[in-house]
């Protein structure tokens, strides 16, 4: 079952709390679509619109050609797992994966190679017959995701679905949607999530949240390499953001002329630069600024140094420092002119 999702300036409100404002978004058949922002954003607002389980007060939701805005969940044909599993204690995990079929009065003899399908796809064939509390976080977080999986969904929802596990069964898990998602081509996922990690790895595009709103889409490579905004910029990945004056073919910062691409910004304006940290080298080069190191984090392939300079903190991940700097101490740091993007003043929605 091949299946788009579609909104058309969804707003929902409680009351006269706007909690998701005039979302204009398309989520193609086959596509992953990361839902990006912090707490508040909008994101799982939007989600919970597609399951059915709020009503927008104006705009219209579609899962493939289909308006479901005013259908029960029940009748959107659509699989959800949840950050918490929602697995049913007294039920063993194949009677918790036959659930959704069953709800959906599914002919009988058909459920038991159904459910055995959804466990073989997620790994977890040798444990049907354990209950939930006989399994750890990850394989709780399988069966959630076979359940889902087990209604054949031309749409898959995802509400934080690892906010509950540690950083290596997140690691693990990543790998096993990353796979399912190769074997489910025609599955339309839409992920939410405030993890940039999870967005980045997942997502075929993300949609960046903020305040109930949508201020900016694109692929994750296009978010992270050339960002429209600075709360895209600052959200997706680690950014330096740097207060400048345009000039021709040049920025003024701390007193230097930096050259970097200014094409889209007239000279006079006030922009913002974005350069990402792993950018950003140790010593003499194109773009030099002198300052001084106020802080070092080593974090294992690289140190983090923030360095002052004016007045502004820059932090530059280095990797093989042979020698650390010490605090205090006077460093030149660079970056070459491609690597960065200027950010046009008041460009904040997508």
């Amino acid at each position: 079952m091949t299946s788009g999702i579609r909104f058309e300036n969804v707003s929902v409100a409680y009351g006269r709390s706007v909690v998701l404002d005039s979302l204009d978004l398309t989520v193609e058949p086959g596509e992953v679509m990361a839902l990006l922002g912090p707490s508040g954003s909008g994101k799982t607002t939007a989600l919970r619109a597609v399951a059915g389980f709020v009503q927008p007060v104006s705009g219209r939701v579609f899962i493939g050609d289909r308006d479901v805005t005013g259908l029960p969940p029940h009748r959107r044909g659509i699989g959800m797992v949840v950050q918490q599993y929602a697995l049913f204690p007294h039920m063993r995990v194949e009677e918790n994966v036959a659930f959704g079929l069953r709800a959906q009065k599914a002919p009988k003899r058909g459920i038991p190679a159904r459910v055995a399908e959804a466990l073989e796809m997620t790994g977890m064939a040798a444990y049907a017959r354990r209950y939930p509390r006989e399994l750890s976080g990850g394989q709780q977080q399988r069966v959630a995701i076979a359940r889902a999986l087990a209604i054949r969904p031309g749409v898959l929802l995802l509400d934080e679905p690892l906010s509950a596990l540690d950083a290596q069964l997140r690691s693990g898990m990543l790998a096993e949607l990353a796979r399912l998602h190769r074997e489910l081509p025609d599955v339309s996922i839409l992920y939410v999530t405030h993890d940039q990690v999870e967005a980045l790895t997942l997502a075929d595009r993300i949609a960046v949240m903020d305040r109930a709103r949508l201020r900016d889409c694109g692929t994750p490579q296009e978010l992270y390499r050339r960002p429209r905004t600075e709360f895209t910029a600052s959200f997706v990945g680690n950014a330096n953001l740097l207060p400048v004056t345009v000039g021709s073919g040049s920025v003024s910062f701390a007193g230097a002329d930096l050259k970097v691409p200014t094409a889209e910004v007239p000279p006079g304006a006030s922009a913002t630069l974005c350069v990402r940290p792993h950018l950003i080298g140790l010593g003499d080069g194109p773009n030099a600024l002198r300052g001084t190191i106020a802080e070092i984090q080593w974090r294992g392939s690289t140190h983090r140094l923030y360095v002052d300079v004016d007045g502004h903190r820059l932090k530059a991940d280095v990797r093989e420092l042979r020698e650390t700097p010490a605090l205090g101490a006077e460093v030149t740091v660079h970056f070459a002119p491609e690597d960065a993007v200027l950010l046009a003043a008041g460009v904040s929605d997508a």
